[in-house]
């Protein structure tokens, strides 16, 4: 019996010169394309330059679009997670989802959902800038500013056609805990203010809300702790919230990553199995392409995943099959970081390197012989 898989593949959305904000970082205007084509190998053997096969194209026009959701979905690639900002009490880089992929005459091919990275935004993106402390922006919100963005997500994207949904409650992503505990005012704040966001889409027509929280292992779920310096576990923290189910957003959040592929894929493994085992809600399992943040730093730092070609991808996403096969009581969900998070290197866009070799990656498990 053939079964149909949600591959869903997360969306930097920087790579575009529409965002007014966005200019302090990337003045020559066609976002940060410009920190990808001014990068430089840091040591013998790095490979840098890579080139995008498809140019430094604005990804919030939607003819790029179209060309992008169609090899997306052509290579089994079905869902987008829009990496989805909110600072000084609006939306950042939310035009490539607007005016790129909503627009697209074919996004019928895809389903879509957004993850609110709700993390201070420090100047990580400016490369002259990275290791200058503070932030730019501030990740927190208060109740009232929660609610004010809940509501335009609700009425914005909720009733899309095509947003992502599991047993029909639209998805929501987010990926800083301790950000969203911080503003909102502790946990049991916390829980209010996210009960108040699923009665507010149930009231919106909806049969509820699914939560997803991005965890950044078993252990720690990205919480220091804040209330009196009290820490939480994560299963606590998913069980008094009220989570829904859970994924990751990148290897190096929980693993040495300065190591071969396959010796990281050992630690991913287990990782999987204790998510699964550990916690009362589903987990999605994840599979990131790679990491190399050098491209947005004037000097090397250290953490590269090494030996990641294409078919060291397709391993791993044979066993992230092979796990959603193991829990076929669950959404068939896999998540992938990403289509293309270009300057983490860890990317399924064709590039100089190997061509379309990880979109094919992601075809020969989830198209091919289907």
């Amino acid at each position: 019996m053939n079964r149909r898989y949600d591959v869903a593949a997360y969306i930097w959305p920087g790579y575009t010169g529409d965002e007014p904000r966005a200019l302090q970082f990337w003045d020559e205007g066609y976002g940060e394309w410009q920190t990808v084509k001014n990068m430089r190998p840091r040591f013998d053997g790095h490979r840098w330059p890579r080139k995008p096969v498809w140019g430094y194209v604005n990804e919030a026009d939607r003819y790029v679009m179209e060309m992008q959701i169609a090899a997306a979905a052509d290579h089994g690639v079905n869902v987008f997670i829009y990496d989805w900002y909110w600072y000084d009490s609006r939306p950042f880089e939310e035009n490539c989802l607007n005016d790129g992929f909503l627009k697209a005459r074919n996004r019928d091919r895809m389903k879509f959902y957004l993850a609110w990275c709700n993390h201070d935004f420090g100047y990580g993106c400016d490369s002259r800038n990275a290791s200058a402390p503070g932030a730019i922006w501030l990740g927190t919100v208060d109740r009232a500013e929660f609610e004010r963005m809940a509501q335009r997500i609700i009425a914005k994207f909720f009733s899309e056609p095509n947003y992502y949904k599991v047993d029909g409650a639209p998805v929501f992503e987010i990926y800083d805990l301790d950000n969203l505990i911080l503003g909102l005012g502790g946990v049991e704040a916390t829980r209010e203010a996210l009960d108040w966001f699923r009665e507010q889409t149930i009231g919106a027509g909806h049969p509820g809300l699914h939560l997803q929280l991005t965890s950044w292992g078993a252990d720690v779920v990205h919480l220091s702790g804040i209330e009196g310096g009290v820490k939480h576990t994560g299963v606590e923290l998913v069980d008094a919230l009220g989570f829904d189910s859970l994924t990751n957003y990148q290897y190096v959040h929980y693993t040495n990553v300065d190591r071969e592929y396959s010796d990281i894929m050992v630690d991913v493994l287990k990782e999987w199995e204790r998510m699964g085992r550990e916690y009362s809600i589903p987990y999605f399992p994840h599979v990131s392409v790679g990491w190399d943040a050098n491209p947005r730093f004037a000097e090397f730092k250290p953490g590269i995943i090494r030996n990641n070609p294409p078919a060291e991808i397709e391993a791993a996403l044979r066993q992230a099959k092979a796990y959603v096969d193991a829990h076929p009581e669950q959404a068939p969900l896999i998540t992938i970081n990403s289509w293309n998070e270009w300057t983490e290197g860890s990317y399924l866009e064709p590039d100089s390197l190997y061509g379309y070799g990880y979109l094919e990656a992601v075809k020969s498990v989830f198209v091919d012989g289907l």
